[in-house]
């Protein structure tokens, strides 16, 4: 073995679990991503998805990705920047900015490198970078390869975030980013809060929606449309992983920003363009969105149902707003050890420990589709209440 097997073998965590017979990682399903899912050749409630409505099955969402490969191929063998750019994107990029309220969008390959592509690139040596300590790893990737001067506040802190503001040099530029939903808490980000602070300091605000797209607005556009601060946000990023069915990105803003990501965000520049079947997919998508608005109703309605089951059984919850609710075990054992009971009754949810979280902080996330019926979250909650109860995490 080489020296780097060698240090990186000491790395046993996996193992250490898989011993334990709690391994909770890389599980292979063998169907569709849906309400319920097959593994191993049985059927198991889906709880773990990100599909919040439901999409990633819809005929209409398939056959906009068939249509596209069958026109354009299965890839575009470039970046966008150079032989990559399809005249769908185009469309979508259009498209998207009018739902999130924007005069310009411009879509990457995936969620991630949008975070990790426009972070680092719009502010330089001499200007802020403003974070929750809860934002999502993507972000936290492009900070890690950002010149700016960093700051992190306490989650959700508005007192600390104007602490960190008073002290950044009035001239210089000042961007805040921040989730709109944080994807493993739930809760929703103070947004009114932060535009009027934005406003006191002359600060610009980056939100990243990628768990609030199709889930909240009137139109499904997301936090900032719910608030009311689409014009009052500078940038605002979304997903296709998550109410849309897909895989991909985007980020929306005034047409000087997008030109100039254009022109210098290293991930769109050096990455490869979307895919022709996921561009065909989210046209499709943001077409059943606005025709098929009960699912974003059922959404809620499940989620209030939801919320009310776990309350009831004696689970703490947090401060969760969205269909995605934590289940706090505060303990990684007990966490990975109720996870793979679950998946014995018939039950996929997600497992957080630490690092993601302090190990203090450790749950099971369980998130909603709007496509759940009542039956199927009742008997969720009834197996993951018994569960609880033989690990002692509820009494």
């Amino acid at each position: 073995m080489s020296q780097l097997s060698d240090v990186l073998g000491q790395y046993d965590a996996p193992q250490q679990a898989k011993a334990m017979g709690v391994y909770p990682y890389f599980r292979p399903i063998e169907s569709d991503q849906d309400t319920v899912v097959t593994i191993d050749g049985k059927p198991v409630l889906m709880f773990g998805s990100n599909s919040y409505l439901g999409l990633t099955n819809h005929p209409r969402l398939k056959e906009g990705a068939i249509k596209a490969v069958e026109k354009y191929g299965t890839g575009c063998a470039g970046s966008r920047f150079l032989n990559g750019t399809l005249d769908i994107h185009i469309e979508l990029e259009e498209r998207l900015a009018k739902l999130v309220h924007k005069e310009a969008a411009l879509i990457y390959a995936t969620g991630f490198t949008v975070n990790s592509g426009v972070v680092p690139c719009i502010t330089g040596r001499e200007d802020y970078l403003i974070f929750d300590e809860f934002d999502h790893a993507s972000i936290i990737e492009g900070k890690r390869l950002s010149f700016s001067k960093q700051l992190k506040y306490r989650h959700n802190d508005m007192d600390a975030l104007e602490k960190l503001l008073q002290k950044c040099e009035p001239d210089k530029l000042k961007l805040i980013v921040v989730d709109g939903v944080f994807s493993m808490e739930g809760d929703v980000a103070k947004l009114p809060e932060i535009v009027e602070l934005s406003k006191k300091y002359n600060a610009s605000i980056y939100v990243d929606e990628a768990h609030s797209l199709g889930v909240f607005g009137k139109t499904g556009a997301g936090i900032c449309e719910h608030f009311g601060a689409s014009k009052d946000v500078d940038l605002i990023m979304g997903t296709f992983s998550k109410s849309l069915g897909t895989i991909g990105g985007f980020v929306a803003s005034d047409n000087n920003i997008i030109n100039y990501l254009k022109h210098n965000s290293r991930t769109l520049i050096f990455s490869a363009s979307i895919t022709p079947a996921s561009t065909g997919c989210v046209l499709a998508a943001l077409d059943v969105m606005a025709e098929e608005t009960w699912r974003k109703d059922a959404l809620w309605a499940n989620t209030a149902r939801a919320k009310e089951g776990f309350l009831k059984a004696g689970f703490e919850i947090g401060p969760t707003e969205t269909p995605i609710i934590p289940l706090y075990v505060r303990d990684n054992t007990n966490t990975f050890k109720l996870t793979r009971m679950l998946m014995d009754d018939g039950v996929f949810v997600n497992p957080v420990v630490s690092p993601a979280v302090r190990s203090e902080d450790s749950l099971i996330r369980y998130s909603l589709m709007a496509t759940h019926t009542f039956d199927q979250i009742d008997e969720s909650i009834e197996k993951i209440s018994r569960d609880a109860r033989t690990l002692g995490i509820i009494e």
